[in-house]
């Protein structure tokens, strides 16, 4: 994990609220770790995952929780731990991440998940007894254990189409957007995450000396996917957004407006772990699951705005990349607008 991975202290603060209730000692806790009291308050501050992954350790066994006391129930320590023993032996990766979710739905009082697959689209739903919905924090919680565990499990990070979340959207959405999706969607009739399904039928190749190791690293190994959203790659990327793709600059153009050197905005992203040609890619897969989630726009227009010559090319891309057709996922999405 690079020191470039940052996690902001609005998420430090969303751990403490249950964890360490008002009244409790949470600045001597703050202090062990290394980490300054004040500096937690600061709206903009961030701080290193690796030390965030402490945190979390460090609280799990203060509560005797690996879910922050966010649930009645909660998941007692050794909980990850015996999900990934119990997805280990399972025959593929789908049955593994089933085997977690029917874990969790019987550990947890609010929260049931459970695993649902249609073709090659998969979602993981929750169920929810209460009324009411959760934190967003709540709800990002969970999908980092689960999302990182199936990850673990396949060998590779499986793509995320959309999170759909009954809450409304918090303050602070940005640290969620980098580790999850840009296509985040609040107040909507359920919670679940729609992911691309297939990952989900290869074999598991894990040993139990590969759990040994992810469980050593654990929740840091989760965490490697935040980013500062501050950081230049990040930058570029809002601003692509705000832009048709046929008006995209190019690298050397891209270059001058930021007044860098060609070679000094290749070097920089390539030091955040990333590439033009890759920010430019994930802008267009973000705009490709937006505009297929809007009825009006039909899939003829979506493929023109990216900037394909036909729906072909655009339906190529869009299986390449989530390994299914954009008719199923607009149909998916359709069926979700409408519950």
């Amino acid at each position: 994990m690079s020191d470039k991975d940052t996690i902001s202290m609005h998420l430090v603060r969303e751990a403490l609220l249950q964890s360490c209730p008002a009244g409790s000692d949470s600045n001597a806790l703050l202090q062990r770790l290394g980490i300054d009291p004040q500096s937690v308050q600061q709206p903009d501050g961030r701080l290193p995952s690796q030390t965030y992954a402490a945190l979390w350790r460090h609280l799990a066994r203060r509560c005797d929780d690996e879910f922050f006391a966010m649930d009645p129930r909660g998941l007692p320590l050794g909980s990850l731990a015996f999900m990934g023993r119990a997805s280990l032996v399972q025959a593929s990766v789908g049955d593994g991440l089933d085997t977690a979710l029917q874990y969790l739905s019987l550990a947890l009082a609010h929260l049931k998940p459970r695993l649902l697959r249609e073709r090659s689209i998969a979602q993981i739903v929750f169920d929810e007894p209460c009324s009411a919905p959760q934190r967003a924090f709540t709800y990002f919680t969970l999908w980092m254990i689960v999302h990182g565990l199936a990850c673990w499990l396949a060998g590779r990070r499986i793509a995320i189409l959309a999170v759909d979340l009954r809450c409304a959207p918090p303050p602070f959405c940005d640290d969620y957007r980098v580790m999850f999706s840009e296509n985040l969607r609040f107040d909507r009739a359920s919670t679940r995450m729609i992911i691309a399904g297939d990952s989900l039928d290869q074999p598991i190749r894990r040993t139990p000396e590969d759990l040994q190791r992810f469980l050593a690293h654990a929740p840091g190994n989760i965490l490697v996917r935040y980013r500062d959203p501050s950081s230049l790659g990040r930058r570029i990327r809002t601003d692509l957004l705000v832009l048709d793709p046929a008006q995209w600059p190019d690298a050397g153009r891209l270059a001058e407006r930021l007044c860098l050197s060609l070679s000094t905005l290749r070097r920089r992203l390539a030091e955040e772990g990333q590439s033009y040609q890759g920010v430019k890619d994930s802008v267009r897969r973000e705009l490709a699951v937006r505009w297929l989630a809007d009825p009006q726009i039909s899939m003829e227009q979506v493929a023109e705005r990216l900037g394909y010559a036909d729906s072909s090319s655009f339906y190529k891309a869009f299986r390449k990349w989530f390994g299914c057709n954009p008719g199923q996922y607009r149909t998916l999405s359709d069926a979700a607008n409408r519950s």
